[in-house]
C-alpha cells in the first residue's frame, strides 16, 4: 500500500456507541470491524466525513464590533485578546462567577478535563455545566444512589449478543444507534415507549411485546411489575438477602401498586406486566437497559429507580449473563461528565465538595484547594441565571447548540441576547453560534488527536487523519490560548497527550480512574475499561461481580413512588407531547441538518398526530401545525400515525428556529440530577398561522449575521 492510501483507525463522531471507522487520506470514510459495530455503521457514520469540506465551515475568528453590526473576519491574537480582556474586566467589576462556561458530551476527554481545570483555575468561577445534563444525569444519579458507580453499561456491549431477553425502557436504538441492533437480534425484546417505533417493530417480529405507557408514567409501570415480580413468585430471595439492602422499603411502596391499579394510571395491561415479568425470572440470559425515554423527567432519577429495583429483585445486576445497564446517547456521554465539566464535580467523578477529592485535584493542578470553587448552578439553572442580577454576564459554548438543545427555547434566547459577551467556538455557524459575540473555528473528529468513552466504559483513541483548514484551531489550543492570554496559574496544554497525562494523575484515586489508561497501551490495542487504576492493571470491563461499589458492597434499593407529570392536560392544551430522536439526525441537527444525504431524508421538523387526533383539531396529513404549549409555538408538518396513543403528539428534536421541539417543553428539574422535563409537556394542536415551512434550511448562511440587543464585546 502506497503512503498516501495509509487509513487512519478512528472512530465515528456520533453516538456513545463510537463505532469504529477507517478514514483516508482524502477525506473518505469506510466501516471498520469493532466489537462495538462489528463492521456496520449507520447513515450519519457513513456521511460523517460530508463537514470537514462542508461551504458553511467556519475557517476564520469572527468578531462583531457591536451587536448591530454584522460579523468580520480577524486573527487569532485580536479574537483571544478581545475574549480575554473582556473576560478579565467582567470579572475585576463582578467577581469570577460572573464569567460562565458550557460544556457538551461530545467533547473529548481531554477537552472535558481541560475544560473544567481553566473554568475553576483560569477565571476561578463555579459557573460550568455541560449538555450532558441533557442526557444521562437522572441515569447517573440513580446507578451512583443504587450501585455507588455511574457507568452506563457495566458490561461489554457484546454480553448482549446472546441475550435470551431484553428490556428495553425508554430506548429506541433502531434509530438512534443502529448498529447497536446486531447484538439485539438473537433476543427476544420488549419496547417500553409511548411510541411504536421501528424498535417497538422489531420487538413485535421477534416474538417480543410493545408496551406503550402514557407520557410521564414509566414509573407505575415498574412499580407494577416489581408488585407482579413479589406476588407472583419470582423474587430472588437469596440474591436480594446477599447482595441488596432496603427491599422492605421499596416494597412498601411497590406492595401499593398491584399490576390492575397501575394499568388505570399508565395504560399498560395487567396481564402484559405479569408477562413481562415472568418473562424476565425464567429466561437464563436476561437484561434490562434504560435511555432517555425513562430519564427525561422532572421525576427521571426515581423512574430509573424504579427499574433497578425490579432488576435487582430478579437478581440480575452483576450475575453473568444478565445485568441492568442505561443506552449513553452523547459521542463522549461517559466521559465528559466523569472529568470535570459538571457542576458537582472534579476529574475522577469526584465529588467537587470532598475535602479529599479536592486536595488530591489541588495537588495536580498545583494550586490551593481552597481555591477551587465549589458546586455551581446546573445547566438548565445557568442559562436561566444569564444577564440576571447576580448571575453571569458573559458565557463561553463549547461544543453545544444551546438555543436548540434546551427546553424553552425562547427564554433561552432571552437569556443569551442579555450578555455582555457570548463567545462560541464551533465548527459550523449553527443557532447559538449565530448569537455570538465571537466565533471561534475550530477542529474536527477526523483533524484532532484525544480519547473517548463508549457506552461499555471503554476508552477509545480518537487519531487524526487530516489536517485541520488553515485558520483552524483545536479547542485544546484555544483554552490554551485563552489560558495564557489571561495569565492563569498553572499549566494548560494544547497536546492531547500531556491533558491526558494530567488527567490521569487527577484522576487517581477516584470512582473513575484512569491511572492505567495511556496511549501507548490504547495504540497498542488493548482493550481498558475505567476503572483501571494502575499500568499493569486490566482494566475492568464487568462491573458488580462480586461485590458493588458501596462500602458494605451491596446494591441499595430505594423507595421511590409515582408522581404526577410538572404539568398536566385541561381544556386549553389536552394533549401530551414527547419528544425524541430520529434516524437521519443527531442533536441539535447543526451538523446533520448540513449533509444533503440526511437532510433529503427529514428535511424539515414533523408531528407524529393519530389520525384521529389530527381530525378532531382540523388537521389532514401533510398540513402545516402549530403546536403550542404554556411556553411557546413549534411549528411542523403533520405526519398521521396510526400506532400512536390519541392523547399523544411526537416532536422531533434536530431543527431550530419555529421547528424547534424546546420552544414548548418544559424547563422543570429533577429535584436530584436537575434533569429538564423534556419527554412530557401539555400542548394543543392546531392549523399553522404561518405558511413558512419549519426547519427546511440546512442552517444559516456561511457567513452569520447580527443579533439585536445587548453591548458589544
Amino acid at each position: 500500500m502506497r503512503p498516501d492510501d495509509i487509513r487512519t483507525a478512528t472512530h465515528c463522531p456520533y453516538c456513545a456507541l463510537q463505532c469504529g471507522q477507517w478514514i483516508g487520506p482524502s477525506g473518505a470514510v469506510d466501516a471498520r470491524d469493532f466489537p462495538t459495530n462489528a463492521g456496520g455503521m449507520c447513515q450519519k457514520g457513513w456521511t460523517s466525513a460530508a463537514l470537514l469540506t462542508h461551504p458553511q465551515r467556519l475557517t476564520s475568528p469572527l468578531v462583531r464590533d457591536s451587536r448591530t453590526a454584522g460579523f468580520r473576519e480577524t486573527g487569532w491574537d485580536d479574537a483571544l485578546g478581545r475574549v480575554a480582556g473582556r473576560l478579565a474586566a467582567l470579572r475585576a467589576e463582578h467577581g469570577p462567577d460572573s464569567v460562565a462556561v458550557f460544556g457538551a458530551g461530545g467533547l473529548t476527554n481531554e477537552k472535558a478535563y481541560l475544560l473544567g481545570k481553566f473554568a475553576r483555575v483560569a477565571l476561578g468561577t463555579s459557573q460550568i455545566d455541560y449538555n450532558g445534563r441533557f442526557c444521562m444525569s437522572s441515569a447517573a444519579a440513580a446507578g451512583n444512589r443504587a450501585f455507588g458507580i455511574d457507568r452506563g453499561l457495566p458490561f461489554p456491549v457484546t454480553d448482549l449478543d446472546d441475550a435470551e431477553l431484553i428490556v428495553l425502557a425508554g430506548a429506541n436504538v433502531a434509530e438512534t444507534m443502529p448498529p447497536l441492533m446486531s447484538h439485539l437480534s438473537t433476543a427476544r425484546l420488549v419496547v417500553i415507549d409511548p411510541r411504536r417505533t421501528p424498535t417497538a417493530e422489531r420487538a413485535i417480529a421477534s416474538g417480543g411485546l410493545h408496551l406503550a405507557p402514557r407520557p410521564g408514567t414509566d414509573l407505575v409501570l415498574a412499580l407494577g411489575m416489581l408488585h407482579a415480580a413479589v406476588v407472583d413468585g419470582h423474587l430472588d430471595l437469596a440474591y436480594v438477602d446477599d447482595r441488596t439492602s432496603g427491599f422492605d422499603d421499596a416494597w412498601r411502596i411497590a406492595s401499593q401498586w398491584w399490576p390492575e391499579r397501575a394499568e388505570r394510571v399508565c395504560g399498560v395491561s395487567a396481564a402484559d406486566m405479569r408477562t413481562v415479568v415472568r418473562l424476565l425470572a425464567t429466561s437464563s440470559r436476561r437484561y434490562v437497559l434504560t435511555a432517555r425515554g425513562a430519564e427525561q423527567h422532572a421525576h427521571g432519577v426515581d423512574t430509573v429507580t424504579a427499574w433497578i429495583n425490579l432488576s435487582l429483585a430478579l437478581g440480575l445486576p452483576g450475575r453473568p449473563g444478565s445485568g441492568f445497564g442505561t443506552i449513553t446517547g452523547q459521542g463522549n456521554g461517559q466521559g465528559g461528565r466523569e472529568h470535570g465539566q459538571k457542576s458537582d464535580q472534579l476529574p475522577g467523578y469526584r465529588r467537587i465538595d470532598d475535602p479529599a477529592a479536592r486536595a488530591h485535584v489541588g495537588a495536580v493542578w498545583g494550586v490551593d484547594p481552597d481555591s477551587i470553587p465549589g458546586p455551581g448552578r446546573s445547566a438548565v439553572e445557568l442559562l436561566d441565571s444569564l444577564g440576571r442580577p447576580g448571575g453571569p454576564k458573559a458565557l463561553l459554548v463549547f461544543g453545544s447548540n444551546v438555543l436548540v438543545s434546551a427546553p424553552d427555547a425562547r427564554a433561552v434566547a432571552d437569556r443569551l441576547d442579555a450578555l455582555d459577551l457570548l463567545v462560541v467556538a464551533d465548527v459550523v455557524p449553527g443557532e447559538t453560534a449565530m448569537r455570538a459575540d465571537v466565533l471561534l473555528p475550530v477542529a474536527q473528529w477526523a483533524e484532532e488527536e484525544g480519547t473517548m468513552t463508549n457506552l461499555e466504559g471503554r476508552v477509545l483513541r480518537r487519531r487524526r487523519a487530516l489536517a485541520p483548514p488553515p485558520g483552524v484551531r483545536t479547542d485544546l489550543e484555544v483554552i490554551s490560548g485563552l489560558a495564557a492570554a489571561l495569565d492563569a496559574p498553572g499549566e494548560f496544554p494544547a497536546d492531547p497527550q500531556l491533558v491526558f497525562d494530567e488527567l490521569r494523575r487527577a484522576s487517581s484515586g477516584g470512582i473513575a480512574d484512569y491511572t492505567g489508561v495511556s496511549y501507548a497501551r490504547l495504540d497498542a490495542g488493548e482493550a481498558l475499561h475505567w476503572p483501571c487504576p494502575a499500568e499493569d492493571h486490566p482494566g475492568t470491563p464487568r462491573l458488580f461481580a462480586d461485590r458493588f461499589a458501596h462500602a458494605d458492597g451491596r446494591a441499595r434499593m430505594v423507595p421511590v413512588d409515582h408522581v404526577e407529570p410538572d404539568e398536566d392536560v385541561d381544556a386549553g392544551y389536552p394533549l401530551l407531547v414527547t419528544t425524541g430522536r430520529v434516524l437521519a439526525h443527531y442533536q441539535s441537527g447543526a451538523q446533520t441538518r448540513r449533509v444533503a444525504e440526511l437532510a433529503a431524508v427529514d428535511p424539515e421538523v414533523f408531528v407524529e398526530v393519530h389520525p384521529d387526533t389530527a381530525a378532531r383539531h382540523g388537521l389532514a396529513d401533510g398540513e402545516l401545525a402549530d403546536v403550542t404549549s404554556r411556553r411557546g409555538t413549534t411549528t411542523a408538518r403533520v405526519r398521521c400515525v396510526p400506532t400512536l396513543r390519541t392523547d399523544t403528539v411526537f416532536l422531533p428534536f434536530h431543527f431550530g428556529g419555529a421547528g424547534a421541539a424546546n420552544n414548548v417543553t418544559n424547563p422543570a428539574l429533577d429535584p436530584v440530577s436537575r434533569m429538564p422535563e423534556f419527554k412530557v409537556a401539555a400542548v394543543r394542536l392546531a392549523p399553522a398561522t404561518t405558511g413558512s415551512t419549519p426547519g427546511e434550511d440546512a442552517g444559516p448562511a456561511a457567513k452569520p449575521v447580527a443579533h439585536a440587543g445587548g453591548s458589544g464585546v
